[in-house]
């Protein structure tokens, strides 16, 4: 019986063996009764199976039941210890009723079983809470008299043996059983969990069942394939090459199972939780160890029978996929390459035969992750190290690697020579969309606002030329690898000629660089052009840009002229030196005038050269001949202001110096009215203003500054009056006296 198959009734806990021993070292079986009816039926398989459990050893010791009527009517007491004489009559050796307290009465219970004596087989012992002795006088009072006089001792060994039924208390139960082989429920020390030791029970059956069959299935394996002919060991592995369950999870459930055991034979050994009764008596590690050893030896030599045959198979579908392999390269995988010569015209048939060649390599790479495998399990054969298969794995490896290698490079060859020759085509047509763009760049006319831009649009020029070049040598360097790989390409040309087809592509390259070298020497010789006639822009906007500057100059030193140059000096010298440096003055408004005439002149000229229309033309030129001449009037009215002053202080001066002991030195008293005449006239030029052609006026500074210039005047003629006086005064002395 299987603990599986009855699994509901012994998960009840109807009965169980807690692994308890009494002194006679037989073991206690407890039989927990409760409020609830319990089945006869499923106690009764519950104790059969429990029962199967001990060893024909074990159970000659006889087993002690305890009975636990506490929370069960006497009926069903009664009826279960009726139950043990028909289930184990002759095994027990001890039946310990265990009462509730104060609940039976003594007389009837008594009277019951001594009544059920005949039936039960046992001994009947009515104890409560009397001594030991009590239960020797009524085991002693059933014996015969030639035994009376038997020691104490004796008679308490002799007890031991008799089967009997006792009814006792709980706390009693220390009387006859240790307390460490009593349950907590017994008030005991014994720990015992019923599910725990149920579930490893099932463990143990389980491990027991299959490794019991997986013996049987191997020895059938294996001695199989030891006696008989080739063929019939052949047979033999094939119909019984697989075992119905796994080995190795039959030995690691076992090794598991056996450690188990060894760690908790002993309850509470390691101060867990118990599942007793696991020891070497109710569940055997002898007969562990012996499956296990029986499996480890059946299992070593059905792995050596795999292996040989594993071995002899293998070597097989070796010979067979290599011959697959090199059939394959040497056939369809040959002639899909000879097929394929070409390098294509353009990106896109390039592109398209890059993907056919993808589709190709493709194809090959699934050959040659079988090339893969197959070197991979012929070096793993070469290095179990069975010489007579060594001459042969070492040709077929040497076969399979020639030929895998020897393709590989004639793909590799193939993908980079495309990869060339699209690189070249890239380059050619990135080079013909630059020389496209310089040429319609050069195409359009040059029609920019101002000198900036035209250098902007100049440098722009250069740098697209530059760019072409550039373009033009990596196109020459990836035609000549390209060339250089095409000519290489009679090295593996499958056993075909292919002197022509490599023409073909040769006269193809060639031809794309010719037309690129000419097409960019046609768009430098348009650049120099566009070059000589952009730097002539740029200087004629320069020159006019300048005469502009000229013009602006020119205004600011008329400016400067009308606004800071105003003192007219307060003597000859001062005066003169004001006047000096009013004509360097001039020079400079001059040499300005000048240079922004030439650069007229210059806008002129290039205008005719490149044949347009100059903005300076129609304003800058009336402007720098407006401004001058209103410098021109300007300054010519501040050189004879300056002169005015020249004559006026020398003359002042020159009568002032005169000594008044010699009025002789003054011939005419006319030289006093030239004098007062020109400081007036002086004075009043001040206070006209400079008119220009245009009607417009200017004035000489603010009206502060021409006061403090005509004040000096005015000083000074002041002293030539007094002068005056001064000589008059002698004269009128004279004729009064």
């Amino acid at each position: 019986m299987e603990a599986s198959v009855i699994l509901p009734i012994l998960k009840k806990k109807l009965a169980f063996l807690s692994g308890g021993k009494d002194r006679r070292s037989g073991l206690i079986l407890t039989i927990p009764l409760c409020l609830e009816q319990t089945s006869m039926d499923e106690l009764s398989v519950t104790l059969d199976y429990l029962l199967s459990i001990p060893s024909e050893k074990c159970k000659a010791r006889g087993f002690t039941v305890i009975v636990d009527g506490r929370k069960s009517q006497w009926n069903v007491v009664k009826t279960v210890v009726l139950m043990l004489q028909n289930v184990v009559p002759a095994e027990v050796s001890l039946v310990c009723v265990v009462k509730p307290d104060e609940f039976w009465d003594k007389k009837v219970t008594h009277f019951c079983f001594w009544k059920e004596k005949d039936r039960l087989g046992f001994e009947i012992a009515s104890i409560y809470a009397c001594a030991l002795p009590g239960i020797t006088e009524s085991w002693s009072s059933s014996r015969k008299p030639s035994q009376g006089m038997a020691s104490s001792s004796q008679r308490e060994e002799e007890l031991m043996m008799i089967s009997v039924v006792i009814l006792v208390s709980a706390n009693k139960l220390t009387r006859y059983i240790e307390p460490c082989q009593l349950t907590e429920d017994f008030g005991g020390t014994l720990t015992y969990d019923h599910m725990d030791w149920l579930n490893k029970r099932l463990v143990f059956e389980k491990f027991t069942k299959e490794s019991t069959s997986l013996l049987d299935e191997l020895a059938l394996i294996n001695n199989g394939s030891d006696k008989g002919t080739q063929q019939e060991k052949e047979r033999s592995i094939d119909l019984n090459f697989l075992p119905s369950v796994d080995p190795e999870t039959v030995l690691q459930t076992g090794h598991e199972l056996l450690s188990e055991l060894q760690q908790r034979r002993f309850n509470g050994s390691d101060g867990g939780v118990s599942w007793s009764p696991m020891d070497d008596e109710l569940l055997a590690q002898p007969q562990v160890m012996k499956l296990l050893d029986s499996l480890r030896e059946q299992y070593t030599r059905y792995q050596e029978v795999c292996r040989q045959r594993s071995k002899r198979t293998q070597l097989e579908e070796i010979q067979q996929k290599v011959m697959q392999v090199v059939n394959w390269l040497e056939g369809p995988g040959s002639e899909q390459l000879r097929t394929q010569w070409g390098i294509g015209d353009s990106i896109r048939a390039s592109q398209a035969l890059q993907q056919k060649h993808e589709e190709i390599e493709s194809q090959h790479s699934e050959w040659f992750a079988v090339y893969v495998e197959l070197n991979q399990q012929i070096a793993a054969l070469l290095n179990a190290g069975d010489e007579e298969d060594l001459v042969e794995l070492k040709a077929l490896q040497q076969q399979l690697s020639d030929v895998c290698y020897r393709q590989a490079s004639q793909l590799e060859f193939r993908q980079n020579l495309l990869q060339a020759a699209l690189e070249f085509h890239s380059v050619a047509q990135d080079l013909s969309q630059q020389l496209d763009g310089l040429l319609g760049m050069l195409c359009v006319d040059v029609a920019p606002a101002d000198g900036a831009s035209i250098q902007q649009t100049l440098k722009l020029l250069e740098e697209k030329l530059k760019s072409v070049d550039l373009g033009l040598q990596g196109l020459r360097e990836k035609g000549q690898s390209l060339l250089d790989q095409i000519s290489n390409q009679a090295s593996w040309a499958y056993g075909k000629d292919v002197t022509i087809e490599n023409k073909e592509n040769v006269d193809h390259i060639q031809g794309v660089m010719e037309d690129m070298q000419l097409r960019k020497q046609r768009c430098e010789d348009m650049v120099d052009v566009r070059r000589l006639k952009m730097l002539q822009m740029v200087q004629l906007f320069k020159c006019e840009e300048d005469a502009a500057q000229a013009v602006e100059w020119l205004s600011e030193l008329l400016d400067a002229l009308l606004k800071t140059h105003i003192r007219l000096g307060d003597d000859t010298q001062e005066t003169k030196v004001l006047l000096e440096k009013h004509r360097k003055f001039v020079d400079v408004a001059q040499s300005t005038y000048d240079y922004g005439r030439q650069l007229l002149q210059a806008t002129v000229v290039l205008c005719q050269s490149l044949r347009c229309t100059s903005r300076s033309s129609g304003d800058t030129l009336p402007r720098l001949n407006r401004v001058w001449k209103q410098f021109t009037l300007t300054s010519e009215e501040r050189v004879h202001r300056l002169e005015t002053a020249v004559a006026f202080h020398s003359s002042a001066e020159k009568i002032l110096q005169e000594c008044p002991e010699q009025p002789e030195a003054i011939n005419e008293i006319e030289q006093f009215d030239e004098i007062e005449t020109v400081g007036k006239s002086l004075l009043d030029r001040l206070t006209v203003p400079v008119v220009y052609p245009d009607g417009s006026e200017q004035y000489f500074g603010s009206p502060s500054d021409m006061a403090s210039a005509a004040e000096h005047i005015r000083e000074k003629m002041k002293l030539v009056s007094l002068k005056k006086q001064q000589l008059r005064q002698p004269e009128a002395t004279t004729p009064e006296s």
